[in-house]
């Protein structure tokens, strides 16, 4: 079984992958929809990007794990490891493009193939964008935007040489916006667009370009978000109610990537979103602003 942890400082990918052969892919253990092949999930140390690279695990799939603190995707490595499951992992800071390329080598040179990215990784914020600081409000863009892009550059030659499956996680706030989330629901909004225009770009290709669109989600306990002077500061109060956990999203993920979808929307929220923003979207304004006066702790 590999349990192989490269470091990230490792060849990018061949200046033409489409013209080199890649060595013969590992036979990989395991049964279920996703045996045999290998998947990478950006921000997969902890949070939704662990839950779904677990549920692909269990779908037989070998997967490449990311993070930017070593120690925390170590332990997310070794648990994955020690249940039995074939996993590799990759210490990279997803806005950095060179990062991005070792990432992506180390699928390649650990599993000889690369069938499926999950682009998770991102941050968020809790300000409002009169009182942010414009570096705060560009790192919150590129960690989504760029977190995106570069992963996917780095990656596409090998997706399409096997005519693999990339999925974009975005938000339902990308649908219509959310106060004190400008820079994270811009940057959701254009990871949609961008799936939107690499379906048309590459449908002759045979490669899946799929967005999901996520709501409200249990978090982990120490999960922060950025204050407008980029101070790390706890998420937003979110209704219990309304929250899924991260194991029912990442099964969610999983059966988008399975079915290939184009978009999925997460929660019954995020429908309503979708219906009031695309009929009705005077009313869900007035929605939204009657609850930045009566439910400002939902923002602040």
């Amino acid at each position: 079984m590999f349990d192989t942890k490269l470091a990230p400082a490792v060849a990018g990918p061949p200046q033409d992958a489409a013209e080199t052969p890649h060595r013969s892919p590992i036979r990989l253990p395991g049964t279920g929809f996703f045996a045999g092949k290998v998947a990478l999930v950006t921000g997969s140390e902890s949070g939704i990007g662990r839950e779904t690279a677990r549920a692909l695990c269990q779908q037989g799939a070998a997967v490449v794990l990311n993070g930017r603190q070593a120690d925390r995707l170590e332990q997310t490595r070794q648990a994955l490891a020690d249940a039995g499951y074939v996993v590799a992992s990759c210490v990279a800071d997803v806005t950095d493009y060179a990062a991005c390329e070792a990432l992506v080598a180390t699928a390649i040179q650990t599993f000889g193939r690369l069938d499926v990215l999950i682009t998770n990784a991102s941050i968020s914020q809790r300000a409002y964008f009169a009182n942010m600081q414009p570096e705060v409000f560009r790192q919150v863009l590129d960690s989504n935007v760029y977190g995106t892009v570069y992963p996917l550059k780095a990656a596409l030659p090998y997706l399409l040489q096997v005519r693999g499956s990339v999925t974009f996680i975005s938000s339902i706030s990308a649908l219509n916006g959310m106060p004190s989330g400008s820079a994270y629901c811009a940057g959701k909004a254009a990871v949609a667009n961008l799936a939107h225009t690499l379906r048309l770009e590459l449908s002759d290709t045979g490669l899946h370009v799929g967005v999901v669109h996520i709501g409200f989600t249990q978090n982990d306990p120490d999960k922060r978000v950025l204050s407008a002077s980029g101070e790390p500061v706890p998420i937003a109060h979110r209704p219990p109610r309304w929250q899924k956990t991260q194991a029912q999203v990442a099964s969610r993920i999983v059966e988008h990537i399975r079915r290939r979808r184009q978009r999925t929307v997460l929660s019954a929220l995020g429908q309503l979103i979708v219906l009031v923003h695309t009929y009705l979207p005077r009313l869900g304004d007035w929605i939204v602003l009657r609850t930045i006066r009566r439910l400002r702790h939902f923002y602040e």
